[in-house]
C-alpha cells in the first residue's frame, strides 16, 4: 500500500482487512482507537483497491474490444453453408430454436461492446479536458475575464432599466401588487400526471457522465470530514484522486441574500424556488405579450457555463468544503450544484452521514449507491443517527399555529388557488385539527389556555393512532409528496412573513384588516398569554422570522409513512394543549438502512470507538439482510507502548466501602464521601488534569452540594482548581479556554496547585468529540456506570420490541443486552477522551466493581481490556498511581 510513512503493523493489518472486506463485496465493522493513524488507513487501503479495481477493469474492457474486433474481421471471411440449415433448426432446453439463442447472445454481446465504446469515449473526453485544465492556467483566467465582463454587462442592463422606470409611478405600484404573486402556490400535478424533469438547461446532458466506480466517506461532522480531506490531499494518492466534498446548502451556498436566512430549511427552501423560478422564466417570457407577468427572483449564481467550469475545477484538484466555497465566490458560480454535478465522475466523494441516510436527501443529491462502496467513520452513534433522522416530534403549539396560519393563507387566495391545492390545503387542515383532537384540544382556542384533562403518555402503534385519530381515509404519502413538491410551507412563511408582523408593517386595506386574527393569534402564542383577553404585546424582530411550524408537522407526516411493526406514536399529554406533543420513534433502524446495503457493493462501518459491537451486527447488519457470514469485524490495539496507559478498576475505595453506584446506592452520604476521599488521594499523586465522568448532570450537581457542604471540595481545590461542565453549548467553550490556562499555567510556575479537575457528564459536552490529550487529561475517572433511564417509555418500547424481534445472546434477553451496550458505548465514548496520540499517556479509573463481571468487562475497548488491572482495594491501585506518577512527570 502507498504511504506517506513507515505505517505501524497495525495499519498494515487494517489495510489489508479492508481491502479484502472491499473485493470481496463484503460489509465490516472496523475498530481502531484515536492516535493510530485511522483515517489514514482508511484512505490508503480503500483507495488502492480501487486503483488496482479500475485497472482490472479496464484491462477486462481492452480484452473485450479487442475479442469483438476479431470477431468482426472473423466475420467478413464467413459464409454461412447450406448443409447447416438444418442444424439452426435444433432447438435448447428452453424450447427455443439455436438461432434464436444465438441472436439474443449476440444481440447482449454487442449491446455491452456499445457500452464499453462510449464509457472509454466519455473517459478520454473527461481526462482530456481535465488535464487541459490542470496544465493551462490561461483557460482559467480566460474563463475568469469572460465571467467579469459578462457580470458588468448585467450590470449595465439593470442600471438602464432602473433609469427607464424612474418617473413612471403607476409602474411601481403594479409591480408592488404583484409581489404578492409569489405567495400564491403553482398550480400542482402529481407525479403520475406528469414527468418530473429537473436540472439544469436543455444543454445539460454534457454535465451528465458515466459513474464511476466510487467510494463515498461519510462522517459526522463538518469537522471531521474537512480533516479527512486534508488527510487525502497529504496522501499518496492527494494529486491523481476525483474528490468531490458535499455538503448542506447552509455550508455551501455563496448568494448572501440566501444565506442571510439563517435557518436551513428556509435556505433550502428559497433555493429550490430560485430554481424553479429559472424554469419558469422561459414560459413567462412566452405569456409575456398575452399578459404581464411577475419578476421573480432567479439565482445568479446559477447557471450551465458556471456549473461546468466549476464541476471541472472540483475534479482536478481536492479541496474541502472551506476552499470550495471560496472558489465559488472567486468563479460565481454554486459550489453546491457545482459539486453534485461532478458525482458522476468523480472517485471519492465526501459528505455526512445524515445526508446518506436519508434517502430523499439521498436522491436530491444525485447520489447513487449501485455497486459502490460506502465507508461510514466515527460510526460509533450511527444507530442513533438513523433512529433520529426519521423519528419527528411536534407539540400542541406548533400544530394550532400551522393550522391557524393555514386557514388564513386559504381564506385569503381561496379564489386565486387551484382545485388540487385546495383540495390538499383541506386535507392537511383536517389531519391537523385531528392532531390536535388526539391531544385533547380544539384547534380554535389558544393551546396555552386548554387545560388536558388526561395528563400522562400512552404510545400506540401507527395503524392504531391513524385510526383513532380518523385519518386512516387519508393518503399520506400523497399528502407528503405534495408538501415536498409544492413548496407550501416557504409560501406560507412568506405570507406569515408579510402579515403576521406588528401592525405598523401591515398595510391598511380591507383584505390586511381580515389579517388581524391571525397576527394577534400568533402575538398571543409568542407571549404565551393565559388570558384570552389580554392585549398581545409587540414581539422583537428575531421572533418574527421563525419558519412556519408546518414544516416540523412534514416531517411528522413522513414519518407516519413507516410500516407498522417499525414504529411507534407517543402521545405526551402535559398540562395544556400547547405543552402536549405528538412524537414518532422509529424503532427498526435497519429498515432505512437495508436500502444502502442492498445497492452497495460493501458497507464499511468504522469508528475510534465501536465496542461493543454486538448492536451494529445484530441490530443493523443483520436486520438490514447481511448474511453474518460475510461481515468481517476487526479490533486493533494501540500504538502506544503499555507503559503509556494505566487503566484500573477499582472495587472500594480508601475505607473499604464496596463501590456499587446502583440508583439505590449512589445517593448515600457514604458513598458520595468515599468518592471524595477517592479523588483527593489521585489530584495529589496525578500532575496536570484530571476528568471526572458522573452518570448524569443531575448527580453531578448532587454530589458537588454534599462536597461542599462537608468541606471536601476545599480540600480538592488546594490541589486543582475544580471546574464544572455547563448545561449550555454556548458556555463549554470558555470553561475548556479556563481548564487550559489553569493546567498550563500550573506546569510553568509550579507551586502545591498541580493543575485542574474538570467535572463532566456522560454523554454531554465533554464526553465526545473533546480532545483531552497530553496535560489536559493525565486521569480519566468514571464514576458508577451509566445505565440510562429505563423508566423512559421510549426505551420501555425499544427493549420490548427487540425481546419481540432478537434471538437471545448467550441466555441474556436482548432488552437486556440493550442496557448493557448503551452503557458501556457512553463509558468507551468518555474513557476514549485520555489516549489521542503516540505518545500520549494516561490513567483511566472506573468506580465500580460491576466493571469486572464478563460481560461488562468484555465490551470494553480491546486497547483498554488487554491493559486492565482488577483492584479489590484501593492501596493496590494507589501505589501502582504512585508508580505511574513517577513516570508521567518524567515523561512530561
Amino acid at each position: 500500500f502507498p504511504f506517506p510513512y513507515a505505517p505501524y503493523l497495525i495499519q498494515e493489518r487494517f489495510m489489508e482487512a479492508l481491502y479484502g472486506a472491499l473485493e470481496a463485496g463484503r460489509g465490516g465493522i472496523f475498530e481502531s482507537p484515536t492516535g493510530t493513524g485511522k483515517s489514514l488507513s482508511l484512505i490508503c487501503g480503500a483507495l488502492s483497491w480501487l486503483r488496482d479495481f479500475e485497472e482490472k477493469k479496464q484491462q477486462e474492457e481492452a480484452r473485450l474490444l479487442a475479442l469483438e474486433e476479431n470477431d468482426h474481421e472473423g466475420k467478413k471471411q464467413e459464409q454461412l453453408p447450406s448443409a447447416d440449415v438444418g442444424c439452426l433448426e435444433s432447438k435448447d432446453a428452453a424450447g427455443e430454436p439455436d438461432w434464436v439463442t444465438a441472436f439474443v447472445q449476440k444481440k447482449e454481446e454487442r449491446d455491452m461492446v456499445d457500452r464499453l465504446k462510449e464509457e472509454q469515449t466519455r473517459r478520454k473526453k473527461r481526462e482530456e479536458r481535465l488535464e487541459k485544465i490542470r496544465h493551462n492556467a490561461q483557460l482559467k483566467y480566460a474563463a475568469k475575464r469572460k465571467r467579469s465582463e459578462e457580470d458588468k454587462m448585467k450590470r449595465l442592463l439593470q442600471l438602464s432599466k432602473e433609469v427607464l422606470s424612474e418617473g413612471t409611478g403607476s409602474d411601481v405600484v403594479e409591480q408592488m401588487d404583484h409581489n404578492e404573486e409569489e405567495l400564491i402556490l403553482a398550480e400542482y400535478e402529481s407525479d403520475e400526471e406528469k414527468k418530473v424533469v429537473s436540472g439544469l438547461e436543455e444543454d445539460d446532458d454534457d454535465l451528465e457522465e458515466e459513474h464511476v466506480t466510487k467510494i463515498y466517506y461519510c462522517s459526522r461532522t463538518h469537522s471531521q470530514l474537512s480533516q479527512f480531506v486534508r488527510e487525502v490531499q497529504k496522501s499518496p494518492f492527494g494529486k491523481d484522486i476525483r474528490l468531490v466534498s458535499l455538503g448542506s446548502r447552509q455550508s455551501l451556498c455563496v448568494n448572501e441574500e440566501v444565506r442571510r436566512l439563517g435557518a436551513l430549511h428556509l435556505i433550502n427552501d428559497r433555493c429550490m424556488e430560485m430554481q424553479k423560478n429559472k424554469h419558469e422564466k422561459k414560459s413567462d417570457e412566452e405569456m409575456e405579450g398575452k399578459k404581464r407577468r411577475v419578476s421573480r427572483a432567479v439565482c445568479p449564481y446559477y447557471s450551465y457555463e458556471q456549473m461546468q467550469f466549476l464541476r471541472d475545477e472540483v475534479l482536478v484538484e481536492v479541496k474541502d468544503i472551506e476552499q470550495l466555497v471560496a472558489l465559488g465566490r472567486e468563479t460565481k458560480a454554486c459550489p453546491y450544484y457545482g459539486s453534485r454535478y461532478a458525482i458522476p465522475a468523480a472517485q471519492l466523494v465526501v459528505l455526512p452521514y445524515q445526508m446518506l441516510l436519508h434517502e430523499p436527501t439521498r436522491s436530491a443529491a444525485g447520489i447513487k449507491l449501485k455497486d459502490q462502496v460506502v465507508i461510514i467513520d466515527e460510526a460509533h452513534n450511527l444507530i442513533d443517527t438513523i433512529t433520529c433522522i426519521h423519528s419527528a416530534e411536534v407539540n400542541g403549539s406548533q400544530l394550532c399555529c400551522a393550522h391557524s396560519q393555514l386557514l388564513q393563507y386559504m381564506e385569503r387566495y381561496r379564489k386565486r388557488l387551484k382545485a388540487k391545492n385546495l383540495m390538499y390545503i383541506k386535507q392537511i387542515l383536517y389531519l391537523l385539527e385531528r392532531f390536535v383532537a388526539m391531544l385533547g384540544g380544539n384547534v380554535n382556542q389558544n393551546p396555552n389556555c386548554q387545560a388536558v384533562s388526561q395528563t400522562g403518555t400512552v404510545l400506540k402503534s401507527i395503524n392504531d393512532f391513524l385510526f383513532q385519530s380518523q385519518i386512516d381515509n387519508i393518503n399520506l404519502f400523497k399528502v407528503q409528496r405534495y408538501c415536498e413538491k409544492s413548496l407550501i410551507s416557504r409560501k406560507l412563511f412568506g405570507f406569515v412573513e408579510r402579515y403576521g408582523g406588528p401592525a405598523t408593517a401591515v398595510k391598511t386595506n380591507k383584505e390586511n384588516l381580515k389579517l388581524s386574527g391571525l397576527q394577534n393569534f400568533l402575538l398571543t402564542l409568542q407571549q404565551g398569554s393565559d388570558k384570552e383577553g389580554d392585549p398581545p404585546v409587540e414581539p422583537e424582530s428575531d421572533q418574527l422570522r421563525t419558519a412556519s411550524p408546518l414544516m416540523q408537522i412534514e416531517g411528522f407526516l413522513s414519518a407516519l409513512t413507516n410500516a407498522n411493526q417499525d414504529g411507534r406514536v407517543i402521545l405526551n399529554r402535559q398540562g395544556t394543549v400547547g405543552q402536549s406533543s405528538l412524537k414518532f420513534l422509529l424503532l427498526n433502524p435497519a429498515v432505512h438502512f437495508a436500502k444502502v446495503v442492498e445497492e452497495c457493493r460493501a458497507v464499511i462501518i468504522a469508528g475510534g470507538t465501536m465496542q461493543p459491537v454486538a448492536d451494529f451486527r445484530e441490530q443493523l447488519l443483520s436486520c438490514a439482510g447481511v448474511d453474518p457470514a460475510r461481515v468481517v469485524e476487526f479490533s486493533c490495539g494501540h500504538v502506544i507502548p503499555p507503559e503509556n496507559i494505566l487503566p484500573i478498576i477499582l472495587c472500594s475505595g480508601p475505607s473499604n466501602q464496596q463501590l456499587e453506584f446502583t440508583y439505590q446506592t449512589r445517593d448515600l452520604p457514604q458513598m458520595m464521601d468515599e468518592t471524595g476521599r477517592i479523588l483527593c488521594n489521585l489530584c495529589n499523586v496525578v500532575p496536570g488534569g484530571v476528568v471526572c465522568f458522573f452518570p448524569s448532570y443531575e448527580y453531578e450537581k448532587q454530589v458537588y452540594a454534599h462536597w461542599e457542604k462537608t468541606g471536601l471540595l476545599t480540600r480538592l481545590a488546594t490541589k486543582k482548581k475544580i471546574f464544572q461542565e455547563p448545561k449550555k453549548a454556548n458556555q463549554v467553550e470558555q470553561v475548556l479556554v479556563e481548564y487550559a490556562k489553569c493546567i498550563t499555567r500550573c506546569s510553568q510556575t509550579g507551586g502545591q496547585m498541580t493543575g485542574a479537575l474538570l467535572l463532566s457528564v456522560v454523554g454531554g459536552k465533554m464526553s465526545e468529540g473533546i480532545n483531552f490529550s497530553d496535560e489536559l487529561g493525565r486521569c480519566v475517572i468514571m464514576v458508577g456506570m451509566p445505565y440510562p433511564n429505563i423508566k423512559s417509555p421510549e426505551l420501555q418500547e425499544k427493549m420490548t420490541w427487540l425481546d419481540r424481534t432478537m434471538p437471545r445472546a448467550a441466555g441474556q434477553a436482548p432488552s437486556r443486552v440493550l442496557i448493557e451496550n448503551l452503557c458501556m458505548k457512553a463509558v468507551n465514548q468518555s474513557i476514549g477522551r485520555a489516549i489521542r496520540h503516540q505518545k500520549d499517556f494516561a490513567s483511566i479509573l472506573l468506580l465500580d466493581h460491576r466493571y469486572a463481571r464478563p460481560t461488562i468487562f468484555n465490551k470494553l475497548p480491546q486497547w483498554i481490556r488487554e491493559r486492565t488491572q482488577v483492584k479489590p482495594a484501593f492501596g493496590s491501585a494507589f501505589a501502582e498511581l504512585r508508580k505511574v506518577r513517577t513516570f508521567m512527570l518524567c515523561a512530561a
